[in-house]
């Protein structure tokens, strides 16, 4: 499925751009994948024609000061399991600490993140409203966390 690097999905996001299809960004860690996660995805495809997910890489990861122990899944075994969801088109990896530099290659049509980042926060937000794209802050659904799931473990619970 779709797992690539930049120069690939930049190639094929030409030809989907030139048929006219909407094209729709959103990132995250997605370190362990659970309904919220698999429910905001498929909101966000459903918001254009292709879904590009741009994944932080695990070094990326380990700098969000989420724990020493995070990523639990290496980028290898995230973006194996997301390309093989149905709303995700094309998983990219990258390396910064944010996908502002990811956002400014691929251009996307509509910039998606969680409801957890209010749309003045989401970074990308101007490279893409400068060409007349959306920004959208879609809501999330309550009771899903990756950390809170990782706590739970930890406490044995």
């Amino acid at each position: 499925p779709g797992m690539m690097d930049l120069p690939d999905l930049l190639n094929k996001l030409e030809a989907l751009k030139k048929a006219g299809k909407r094209i729709v960004f959103t990132n995250g860690c997605y370190d362990i994948l659970h309904p919220g996660h698999v429910d905001l995805l498929e909101r966000a495809k459903a918001l254009g024609d292709a879904l590009v997910l741009g994944l932080n890489s695990d070094a990326s990861v380990k700098r969000q000061g989420k724990g020493d122990d995070r990523p639990v899944n290496p980028y290898p075994v995230r973006a194996f399991v997301l390309a093989h969801l149905e709303s995700v088109d094309f998983v990219v990896p990258f390396d910064e600490d944010t996908p502002a530099a990811l956002i400014e290659a691929v251009q996307p049509d509509v910039l998606v993140k969680g409801g957890d980042w209010p749309v003045e926060r989401i970074v990308g937000r101007e490279t893409v409203q400068a060409r007349g794209g959306e920004v959208v802050s879609l809501p999330l659904i309550e009771g899903y966390s990756t950390t809170a799931l990782i706590e739970k473990i930890r406490r044995g619970a």
